[in-house]
């Protein structure tokens, strides 16, 4: 048997994401992978890849490009350098990770697969969110039928808390819609299935008391004819949770999830009773009233496991990580298909498109959002 190619790793950012996700798996996984190259600004992050992995480090990252040396880029750049990193990349004759967002319109999220066709090359999005292992369990439970059909999903991805970091300004494409939305509407758009395009509600607000003008609010919708309607609230304002990070309705159960825990019920129609139709009026004063063939089931994460989640809005596992890259090495050596095709997230980046037209202009007023103190109101109602 003939060893296992080892890829040669590039990552352009060393931050929560080029670090704490990419770096950190890829170095646990030797037999795959070999990171041998790091761009990031800050000195100490690049004297900790020479240290950590024995990588080249750089200061930018199209130098690690014209460097070379590598077979796979990773772009864990912040947001607004997704795209020209990728197109560099890719021009360059790299096989490319792009991290979420990977665009704000179509347009540029074409050029991107556009220009991998044209150099022949692999660009694999990074959706490891839909590889979780609640949400795998749940599209199975969804697709066995035993819910009936599925007729509304609603999932929150919130919590309460303040920001102030570069995410909180719009022209670094910050906000919770770039930031949360990419795993809230990838699993949306999975769950809404392929029938038809969404059409969308979106409405997006910013109350940051701080600098920040980004979206810090987003609450949208997705509904067409023959799919669900699936509501999808973003929030930095939830400071109690709607139960549990999802509910599902169907015309024979309900199920509700967490990201370790999924509870779901249903009932066989063969085995349900027939009662006959009441034609005319109620019968002795009351609604009708059954008991059904109730069945109710569970599945819980394994406790050793969920050790390892990391996370505040979306509790993550790195099992994501580890099927998305085993996938990628299969697609680099084998050809294999990807789990998360670019085709997919265009849909996504439609969304945000679509998203952001229905909401133009400042989010935030001039004036700011912190309002006077109470008395100062009821100083001025009094005059």
């Amino acid at each position: 048997m003939s060893e296992q190619r080892v890829i040669r790793v590039a990552i352009a950012g060393q931050g929560r994401s080029g670090y704490k996700i990419h770096a950190h798996w890829l170095k646990q996984d030797p037999a795959r992978f070999r990171i041998v190259a790091v761009a990031d600004q800050l000195p100490e992050r690049r004297r900790d890849a020479i240290g950590e992995f024995g990588a080249r480090a750089f200061k930018d990252y199209r130098d690690m490009l014209r460097a070379g040396g590598f077979d796979l880029f990773v772009n864990a750049l912040p947001t607004p350098l997704h795209v020209p990193g990728v197109l560099e990349a890719l021009r360059s004759g790299y096989d490319v990770v792009a991290e979420k967002p990977m665009a704000g319109t179509v347009r540029d999220f074409d050029r991107m697969t556009a220009t991998a066709r044209r150099e022949g090359r692999l660009l694999a999005p990074f959706q490891n969110n839909r590889l979780q292992p609640f949400f795998l369990k749940m599209r199975e439970i969804l697709a066995s039928g035993v819910l009936g059909d599925i007729l509304y999903i609603r999932s929150h991805w919130g919590g309460y808390a303040r920001r102030w970091d570069w995410q909180t300004f719009r022209r670094n494409m910050g906000g919770v819609l770039f930031n949360t939305g990419p795993h809230a509407i990838d699993q949306a758009l999975a769950l809404f299935g392929d029938r038809e395009e969404p059409k969308v509600f979106c409405k997006m607000m910013c109350h940051n008391s701080l600098e920040g003008d980004a979206d810090d609010f987003c609450a949208l919708s997705l509904h067409g004819r023959h799919s669900p309607l699936i509501e999808i609230l973003i929030s930095q304002y939830q400071v109690y949770p709607q139960g549990e990070m999802y509910n599902v309705s169907g015309t024979l159960g309900g199920l509700t999830a967490n990201w370790n825990e999924i509870r779901w019920k249903y009932y066989d129609p063969r085995q349900a009773p027939r009662p006959k139709m009441w034609r005319r009026w109620s019968v002795d004063r009351a609604y009708p009233s059954e008991t059904l063939p109730w069945v109710e089931e569970s599945w819980s994460l394994d406790k050793e496991q969920a050790r390892n989640v990391v996370g505040y809005t979306l509790k993550s596992l790195p099992t994501g990580v580890a099927l998305f890259y085993a996938n990628v090495h299969e697609a680099i050596t084998q050809k294999a298909e990807l789990l998360i095709r670019p085709a997919e997230v265009r849909r996504q980046i439609a969304v945000f498109e679509e998203c952001f037209r229905q909401n133009p202009g400042p989010l935030k007023s001039k004036a700011g959002q912190r309002p006077p103190a109470r008395g100062a109101r009821q100083a001025k109602a009094r005059g």
